[in-house]
């Protein structure tokens, strides 16, 4: 199976070639652990554990080292603790736990490092005084900046000037800046907040150095892809740029930089400051966890994609109609197998999964058409194999529609159920029809088929919080 991948810093998609095939090397930017992680911050997670998944498909899982952090020091967090009156570890340690647990919840798998922001205080100061030593950074007034102006390629990675990044940012103006772009490494602290002595005085360090500190750390110098969400790529992504390169003198920080697109909410970018987030908290609590996995995938992860409850009974859909073909062939013990070549080649072209999503669906009528037991073995172990690499596909697929329930409905359901099935064969469409109902006051979904009639539970697919 081949990898291209859509590389930020060139602008073209390219044929990803890892610098050491054993040992192949991805950073992502995690959450920053101070409230629940809202569906676009799911979107990334999905979309990086993909990309996780084929790596380890390609090169083998024990050769992929996935690093993905957590930012425990913030503003935010600061200000959380403060208002709980509680260490910002009360509310990190967490808030951490419900992110892995919520992103557990929709098949992502754990990462295989997760360093702290907090656990590498050494590693940034370390960093920043290779910083000051070399004149790419300097003191002032307390804090510690980087100099923009040490690093002629400064702004490559979003293709614009820096005078048209200052326009388009929010720049702090201090007088002890030498230029009003350069960015804080390291900072007083203010009261009550945390603070780590340094050669620069006590303070903390900035955002930008942590994710440069941990990368150096943890994966040494250059990565192979360094990937994170669109928003990230100026300032956070230039400035880790920046200040890696200069400290480490690295011609190259990461060989290919891949960004997920937003996910919106009635054309308006979600996010956790403008309070239009869904948390997947409280979703996975409402809606089956691999229907909010496939609607995140249902479109590109670079395209922007709008978040609705149409978007999530569609995926639900997609799923029922998958999962339908493959209790239609429960005679058939089959295995997973590998991903069919068309499958994988929509894959490898840069995670395209809509395609990929096709090829499914291409198998699962296979599946249930044709007439040659060989075609349709072959077709059931394509299918299981290509969902286990999209993370799909993995449960039992009576579990699937019936989801969690206990016995007593159950035996509740198959007895009306069965009471129906002989009022429709005598033509009693009142009683069927009243069965029916009760069915539906039980939140059950009833499926009619020339087989019989399948059911499931129903479940509610709002987007409010």
């Amino acid at each position: 199976m081949n990898l291209t991948l859509h590389d930020t810093m060139t602008g073209e998609k390219r044929r990803f070639v890892p610098a050491d095939p054993k040992r192949v090397t991805m950073y992502v930017c995690g959450p920053t652990v101070y409230s629940y992680a809202h569906v676009g911050n799911g979107r990334a997670a999905v979309a990086f554990d993909l990309l996780f998944r084929v790596l380890r498909h390609i090169y083998g899982a024990e050769a992929v080292v996935y690093s993905r952090n957590i930012t425990d020091v913030d503003d935010k967090i600061n200000a959380a603790a403060a208002a709980q009156g509680v260490p910002i570890s009360a509310i990190t340690d967490r808030f951490s736990a419900v992110y892995d647990a919520d992103m557990g919840a929709l098949g992502v798998l754990a990462p295989t490092l997760a360093p702290r922001a907090t656990a590498h205080i050494d590693d940034i100061q370390t960093m920043i005084g290779r910083l000051v030593e070399n004149g790419s950074a300097y003191a002032a007034e307390g804090h510690v900046l980087f100099s923009i102006e040490s690093f002629p390629d400064y702004g490559k990675l979003s293709g614009r000037s820096v005078e048209d990044m200052i326009a388009g940012a929010r720049v702090e103006v201090a007088p002890y800046k030498r230029h009003p772009a350069d960015f804080v490494l390291w900072k007083p602290s203010k009261p009550g907040e945390p603070v780590w002595d340094s050669p620069w005085g006590a303070g903390r360090p900035g955002w930008h150095i942590e994710c440069s500190a941990m990368i150096d750390s943890s994966l040494g110098v250059p990565i192979d892809i360094h990937g994170g969400g669109h928003d990230l790529i100026f300032p956070h992504h230039e400035n880790e740029i920046a200040q890696s390169r200069c400290a480490d003198g690295a011609p190259v920080f990461a060989n290919y930089w891949v960004h997920n697109g937003f996910l919106t909410m009635d054309a308006e970018k979600m996010s956790k400051s403008t309070g239009n987030g869904v948390l997947v908290h409280d979703l996975v609590k409402q809606v089956a966890p691999e229907a909010i996995r496939w609607a995140l995938l249902s479109a590109h992860y670079r395209a922007p994609l709008d978040w609705s409850s149409d978007l999530l009974a569609q995926a639900r859909k997609s799923l029922d109609r998958l999962y339908g073909a493959l209790r239609r062939a429960a005679d058939l013990p089959v295995r997973a197998g590998d991903p069919p070549a068309a499958f994988a080649e929509a894959l490898g072209d840069d995670l395209n999964t809509p395609r990929a999503m096709a090829e499914l669906f291409a198998l699962a009528k296979i599946l249930e058409t044709s007439d040659d037991p060989v075609e349709r073995t072959a077709a059931k172990a394509g299918l299981l194999g290509a969902g286990a690499l999209l993370g799909v596909l993995q449960q039992d697929p009576e579990t699937w529609f019936q989801g969690p329930v206990d016995e007593e409905l159950k035996a509740k359901v198959d007895a009306l159920l069965k009471t129906r099935f002989e009022a429709r064969q005598a033509k009693d469409f009142a009683t069927a029809d009243r069965i029916r109902a009760e069915l539906t006051a039980l939140n059950v979904v009833v499926m009619d088929s020339p087989d019989g009639a399948t059911w499931r539970l129903g479940e509610a697919t709002g987007t409010a919080e």
